[in-house]
């Protein structure tokens, strides 16, 4: 394979970096392989001291947003809020909010960032932390979407009953997300805030 010629990237020229972007390409295409890897992977490894796996967890909250009618991006941001959690135990909403950041509309990001703190709210208090910690964004937009998905999709999916989609169900929706372009603005919507779609009626 084809090599740059420095040892330094400020020795770089102009040939070896049109290489790389080049190179780069085929990889940043199998970004959708590498996150349904990592959740095949999750599907091994059981959260401590609960009833199911993590992909079973990711799963049940992503058929939860299916079945009330969410669009993809909710959907895929369900499935994925917890992906982070292998590599980034102690930060995994922010680290799983920027494996999508690039793809889902910008709502969507900044709720999967901030669930680890509204989550809080229903066990905190158990440990002596603050379970109104997330008071403090009470006046962001995104307040109310972030305590719907923590209310409606993440807490409640731990269920080992729960009848969840498979994740080959999910799969074309992970690959139709992560195909789009990087940060394009018809699809960050920046400013755009509409919330968690209706509760579907049981």
């Amino acid at each position: 394979m084809k090599t740059v010629s420095f040892t330094q990237m400020k020795d770089g020229s102009q040939e070896d970096y049109e290489l790389l972007a080049e190179l780069e390409k085929p990889f940043v295409c199998l970004t959708a392989d590498r996150v349904l890897a990592e959740l095949h992977g999750q599907g091994e490894d059981t959260l401590t001291g609960y009833k199911i796996t993590r992909l079973e967890h990711g799963l049940q909250a992503a058929s939860r947003a299916l079945c009330d009618g969410a669009d993809i991006d909710w959907v895929v941001g369900a499935l994925l809020h917890d992906v982070g959690d292998g590599l980034a135990p102690q930060n995994h909403d922010r680290f799983s909010a920027e494996v999508i950041r690039p793809f889902v509309r910008k709502e969507v990001a900044w709720v999967v960032e901030h669930h680890g703190i509204f989550q809080m709210f229903y066990y905190g208090h158990h440990y002596g932390w603050d379970r109104n910690a997330r008071e403090r964004f009470k006046d962001h937009p995104c307040f109310g979407s972030c305590a719907d998905f923590c209310e409606r999709w993440d807490q409640s999916s731990f269920d080992p009953d729960y009848g969840s989609e498979t994740l080959e169900h999910f799969e074309p929706m992970v690959r139709e997300v992560f195909d789009r372009k990087a940060y394009d603005p018809g699809v960050i919507r920046e400013g755009m805030v509409a919330g968690l779609p209706e509760r579907a009626v049981a």
